[in-house]
This record gives C-alpha cells, sequence and structure tokens, in this order.
C-alpha cells in the first residue's frame, strides 16, 4: 500500500481538540518527537486565536520534553496517563492544569481494552521500519504501542531514520486475550519469545508517515556518589548473605531494576561483588550500567520494554546488534511488567522510596503527601508478586533537612505487607517475619540517618502501645516542622 507522507504539520492538524492520543514509547525511548511538539504549536495557535485546544494522553510511561514538555508548555494536556517526569508537565499537575491520573504501567493497556478509559481516536508511534502490508516495528522503546494502534482509529507514524531497520527481531510483541478466555503468558524464562517481531495493524488505518531524524535525548541520571555508592554495596552485600544462607538458589535469580543512579549504583555493585553470580534481569527500563555489565559477562540477558541509554551507549548497542539481539528482548509493558511473569520467575525487585515510614510503608510519588512527583510507575507491579522486594532510598534529602524515614509516610503506595526490606547508606532492615514495633526498631536502628534516631524513638515512646503504635497528634509532626521551617529537626518530638 501507498501510504500518505506528510510534514509533522500537516499531521498535527489532523488532531483536534477534545482528541484522545495514544503515543508510543517508554521514557523517551520509541516516544515519537516532532508529531507532539507539532501539535503543541498548534495548540499555541488555536489559544493565541482564542479557540480552546487540549488533548486527552495515554503514554507508556514518562517521555521526552519533546511531547510532555512541549504540550505542557503549550497547555495542550486534557489529561494524562500513566507515568510522568518533564517540569513542566508537573507543574501543570499540580497547578490543577492539567488531570492527571497514576496507575500501575502493567494495567494501563488492559484497562483501555476494558473500555475504563476513553477508547484514542488515534495513535502517533515511532517505529524504525513500515512495510506496505503493516507491520511497524517499533523503534528503542515499546509502551503501549500494539493496544493503541489495535484502538485507535487513525494511525501516524514517525519514521525514525536514525534507528536502523535491522533492528528488527530484538522485540517481542504479544497481546494477552481478555478475560474470561485469557490464558497463561507463555514466558517461563527471562529469554523466552512469545510474539511477533513488529506490530501488524490494518494499513488502511495509517493516515500519515511523518519522517524523523531526531535522537532519543533526554536528561542524564546524577553520577553515582559516596551515598549511592554505599546503598549499592548494601544491597550486593545482603543478596550475597542471602546466596549464602540458602535463601537465594546459588544460580541467583532475575533482577528488576527502578532507574536513576541509585539503581546504577546497584548494579555496578552486584556487577563488582564476586559471590553474586552473573544474573538476567526481567525489567521495565535497561540503563546504561545494564549494558556495561552485559559487555563484561556479569548480565547474560535482560528483557525490558525500553532501552533507555545514553546517545552513545544507543549508538555502540546499534554498531553491534549481532550480539545485543542475542541478548536483549523489547516488551510492551503488559508483558514487561506483569505480575503474573513476575512472580512465576521469582523476580529480586529494587525500587527507590521517595520516602518511607518506620513501619516500613512506602510513599513513592507525592511530595509533602500533596505534591505529584512523577508517577508510581511500575514498582507495584513487581513489589507485590516479587521473591524478595526490596526499597532503597538515602536516609537525608535537602542537604539533611528531610529525613527520607518518618514516623507515617505523607502518601501511601506501597504497604508494608509488600515491603520486605529497606536499604539506606547506613544498613539493611530485614522486615522479613516481623510485628510492626520489631519493623519500626529495626528501620530505625539500621536505615535512619543518626540525627533523626532519637527523635523517632521518642515518637515511638510517645505512642499509645498497639499493635501498631502511632501517636495521631504528632505522626506528621516532621512533615509539619518542613512546611513551617524548611527543616525537620526541628519537629517537637
Amino acid at each position: 500500500m501507498s501510504y500518505k507522507n506528510m510534514t509533522a504539520a500537516e499531521a498535527a492538524a489532523l488532531i483536534n481538540d477534545g482528541d484522545v492520543v495514544g503515543f508510543s514509547g517508554f521514557t523517551p525511548a520509541g516516544a515519537p518527537k516532532v508529531v507532539p511538539n507539532a501539535i503543541a504549536e498548534r495548540a499555541e495557535a488555536e489559544h493565541a486565536a482564542g479557540r480552546p485546544f487540549k488533548i486527552g494522553m495515554y503514554t507508556g510511561a514518562s517521555t521526552g520534553d519533546m511531547l510532555d514538555g512541549a504540550l505542557a508548555r503549550a497547555n495542550a494536556v486534557l489529561f494524562r496517563t500513566p507515568y510522568q517526569s518533564n517540569k513542566d508537565l508537573r507543574t501543570r499537575i499540580n497547578a490543577q492544569e492539567a488531570h492527571y491520573f497514576d496507575m500501575h504501567l502493567s494495567h494501563e493497556a488492559q484497562e483501555l481494552r476494558y473500555g475504563f478509559l476513553p477508547r484514542p481516536k488515534f495513535a502517533i508511534v515511532e517505529a524504525c521500519d513500515l512495510t506496505d502490508d503493516g507491520e511497524i516495528v517499533p523503534t528503542s522503546g515499546v509502551g503501549i504501542l500494539p493496544t493503541i494502534c489495535r484502538l485507535a482509529d487513525h494511525i501516524i507514524v514517525e519514521l525514525n531514520t536514525t534507528t536502523p531497520k535491522a533492528l528488527r527481531g530484538i522485540h517481542d510483541i504479544y497481546e494477552p486475550q481478555d478475560p474470561p478466555m485469557r490464558q497463561a503468558i507463555p514466558v517461563y524464562r527471562v529469554s523466552d519469545r512469545c510474539g511477533e517481531p513488529c506490530v501488524k495493524v490494518d494499513p488502511r488505518k495509517i493516515v500519515a508517515v511523518v519522517e524523523s531524524n531526531v535522537p532519543n535525548g533526554g536528561g542524564k541520571f546524577a553520577p553515582i556518589d559516596d551515598v549511592t555508592t554505599k546503598i549499592g554495596e548494601n544491597v550486593a552485600h545482603f543478596l550475597a548473605a542471602e546466596i549464602k544462607a540458602g535463601r537465594i538458589p546459588a544460580s541467583f535469580l532475575p533482577i528488576q531494576s527502578g532507574v536513576g543512579n541509585i539503581a546504577n549504583a546497584v548494579l555496578a555493585s552486584l556487577g563488582e561483588n564476586p559471590d553474586i553470580p552473573p544474573f538476567e534481569m526481567y525489567t521495565e527500563v535497561i540503563q546504561d550500567a545494564v549494558i556495561g555489565l552485559m559487555k563484561e559477562g556479569h548480565v547474560k540477558f535482560a528483557s525490558g520494554c525500553s532501552l533507555t541509554v545514553s546517545q552513545p551507549v544507543l549508538e555502540d548497542v546499534y554498531q553491534n546488534l549481532d550480539f545485543f539481539k542475542q541478548r536483549i528482548v523489547l516488551r510492551p509493558q503488559e508483558i514487561s511488567n506483569n505480575p503474573e511473569v513476575a512472580r512465576r520467575l521469582g523476580l529480586i525487585t529494587i525500587n527507590t522510596a521517595l520516602e518511607a515510614d518506620i513501619f516500613g510503608n512506602i510513599n513513592s510519588t507525592h511530595v509533602l503527601g500533596t505534591k505529584m512527583m512523577n508517577g508510581i510507575g511500575g514498582s507495584c507491579d513487581f513489589t507485590r508478586n516479587a521473591y524478595i522486594s526490596i526499597f532503597t532510598t538515602p536516609s537525608t534529602a535537602k542537604d539533611g533537612k528531610i529525613s527520607a524515614i518518618v514516623p507515617m509516610v505523607s502518601h501511601l503506595d506501597q504497604s508494608e505487607h509488600s515491603v520486605k526490606v529497606l536499604i539506606t547508606e547506613y544498613g539493611v532492615a530485614d522486615l522479613r517475619g516481623k510485628s510492626p514495633i520489631q519493623r519500626a526498631h529495626c528501620i530505625i536502628d539500621n536505615c535512619v540517618h543518626p540525627d533523626y534516631r532519637d527523635m523517632l524513638r521518642r515518637y515511638i515512646e510517645s505512642a499509645p502501645k498497639a499493635h501498631t503504635p502511632m501517636n495521631i497528634y504528632t505522626c506528621f509532626e516532621m512533615h509539619k516542622a518542613f512546611a513551617e521551617t524548611g527543616d525537620m529537626h526541628n519537629a517537637k518530638l
């Protein structure tokens, strides 16, 4: 079939106020770049003319600035889900200028199919190849691409020439059946493939093909420092001890790791620890550290939803595809984050907390319980179904003025029932088999910064004796002190 080639502006002109649009990708990897930016320009022109223009947005996770940032700055976001990390979009969300609903990443595609969410009219997807019979080969990220392509009335394809067509074969595109006919997802080993190397659509749905040569871009993570290095070492030492004690098989288990500098430090420490054997990863995001460990032989195979790596590392992967296509598979997030597969494979999950409390509850999303940071992402998908679930966090933030561990989290994302281990630069709190009061003492003694230990011990002593000792009058005193004085040291506990 002969497709209609368009400029980004011509394709953007197809989108109207109130349309619901699904975007491919997961992080900037695999997300369209030039058409979203053109939609933002169209929104600005419509607003200047006194006409409304906002669209509903589904993405895989966070995206690049040319998507989330551009549309947020243009005030073109009607609603947005499921995860974001752009400062301009965050500002709109916290100002209630864009509706945002946070949701588990593994749920999004199926809730679209179930009809729980408005059906997308358009799918805008990035591809490295497109065949005449409607085969779309994704680039370095997948996200919800197969589902939005099937549900949308119209598809706009951004054909990104910076990604080689030879990437075909690295993807495993699979959509599970919906209840009541759903069967087991046939992934029994990290390296198993169960789907197709591309997304197959009715070519008549493709209304525009737009050429792009924009790389993924995206910001770099903060470098590993003394604190994150110590956290990584603590994780590696804990897991090595678990192998020695026979609680983890000697051959080890697959790792799921969150995103960021702590995750990179943890992976580096796992690779350097002589008591940790070469391992596999079943995760969302494959970062620079994973590629480095793969080349060194420490990571045997990685299954993920995206290659979220720096441009030099991505170019290295593209130049050595024969090597990496034998060791990497990219799947839709409905599969990469699937709780069924996570529990079957026995994942060791390692995610980052924004805030934890002394009982092991985790806040991953909200600053002081109200301001959205990024979103829950896939952490719950993995944590609740892990072989061992680990959360890491530096013990303090803002030059020590915030304790990351408080009497009660200001927002709850992961409950104490799912969190097995908490690790900071000071040590490890193994919460398995402990009552709430035992967990509290374990966390205070092992994970809390010395400046805040006595304060939290006084809090425990002030609480009425109960199964979960909580003082309802002072449980948010540390948050209150920071809100009023900018320093949790001033809490009256």
